[in-house]
């Protein structure tokens, strides 16, 4: 009976690999099962093992000895393992127990989007226009003041004295602190 085992183990094929699962599937899943106390850990642990084995195939068969000690050591060794990670990772959580934990709601920060908007419409068109170039459109001072047609230092200081009118705007509004 070893000797037939190994030689499907040999072969590599579908049929070898499920000669030995279920020769062993049913004794290894409740070995693993009492080492971890949980079902679904015990059949994944065995899923595995099992293909382990299929890969291991050509050396199993070569050499002396029982194919089920072998077996048995990999599910231990894998059950450790997944022991050991438990111990330094996070403990994971149910996908119920993580619906209960409060996240930031998108409604809250389209508000401060809208008081931003407010705020920027409040500034003279000078300040705003000089802000939204360098701060939303991205281009560099020199690129704004080409484009609007200003010397460089125009764009610097309407952009300082307009974040430091949007600044009290917002304070005002009770968004910045």
């Amino acid at each position: 009976m070893q000797g037939d085992e190994l030689r499907h183990l040999d072969g590599a094929e579908d049929r070898g690999l499920r000669v030995i699962a279920a020769r062993h599937e049913r004794s290894l899943l409740s070995y693993v099962e009492r080492l971890t106390g949980d079902h679904h850990l015990a059949e994944d642990i065995v899923q595995e093992t099992l293909v382990r084995a299929w890969r291991s195939a050509p050396d199993l068969a070569s050499r002396d000895g029982a194919l089920r000690p072998w077996l048995l050591r990999v599910a231990r060794n894998l059950a450790t393992d997944l022991h050991r990670a438990g111990r330094v990772r996070p403990r994971e959580v149910s996908v119920a127990a993580a619906a209960d934990v409060p996240c930031a709601d998108r409604a809250d920060r389209a508000v401060q989007v809208g008081q931003i908007v407010d705020g920027l419409r409040a500034l003279s068109p000078e300040h705003r226009v000089a802000i939204v170039e360098v701060y939303f459109r991205g281009r560099s001072i020199a690129d704004a003041a080409a484009v609007l047609g200003v010397p460089p230092g125009t764009v610097k200081s309407r952009c300082y004295y307009g974040l430091r009118a949007l600044r009290r705007d917002l304070e005002g509004r009770g968004l910045l602190t």
